[in-house]
């Protein structure tokens, strides 16, 4: 049986990004079955809902990619302010690195947020991606120029965690412990 956890503030939203093969999706899961009344969001849903004209995702972004990278951040967003003003906590997963994490985060103002930026070392991150079925890097070398962006470029909101060597259960142990280390307050980004 799940052991549900009370959160002081609720509902609230959880904000989870990463790389690829960071274990977002599998993390973002596990802590919305852990609460009692929340949904797991995957951001990634609404890009693969354009069925014409879907711009390709990598590396490198062409001036469409990014306005459908946006567009996707802002209808999930919508989605998620929709299902908190439900009274769901919203457990929102997704790719979101460099500058747009602070947008996204802005989207959520003025809502209790929780940031989680999941930063396993990119030998594991390059592991996870060999060990698993869909591919999200177009060569090993790629997990590097994205592990640079998250490192060098995107801000240092919320709770970062180095989930090398935790488990799903341990991760989701580290957010729910650590979630007053995870709040952006206000949807402040800074």
């Amino acid at each position: 049986m799940t052991a549900y956890v009370s959160l002081p503030e609720s509902p609230a939203i959880f904000l989870i990004t990463g790389l690829m093969a960071a274990g977002k999706s599998t993390v973002a899961q596990a802590l919305a079955e852990r609460l009692p009344r929340s949904v797991h969001l995957r951001g990634d849903v609404f890009r693969r809902m354009i069925a014409g004209g879907r711009a390709e995702m990598g590396f490198e972004l062409s001036e469409e990619a990014e306005r459908q990278l946006r567009l996707r951040y802002s209808i999930a967003a919508a989605a998620g302010e929709l299902y908190f003003q439900a009274g769901f906590t919203v457990v929102h997963q997704d790719i979101i690195l460099g500058p747009s994490l602070a947008e996204v985060v802005q989207h959520y103002a003025p809502r209790p947020l929780h940031v989680v930026v999941l930063c396993p070392d990119p030998a594991v991150v390059a592991a996870r991606e060999a060990g698993r079925a869909k591919r999200g890097y177009r060569d090993p070398s790629a997990v590097l120029d994205f592990d640079r962006v998250l490192r060098a470029e995107t801000p240092r909101l919320g709770l970062w965690l180095d989930t090398s060597g935790l488990s799903v259960a341990e991760t989701v142990d580290q957010i729910l412990a650590r979630r007053s280390e995870a709040r952006i307050d206000g949807g402040s980004t800074g």
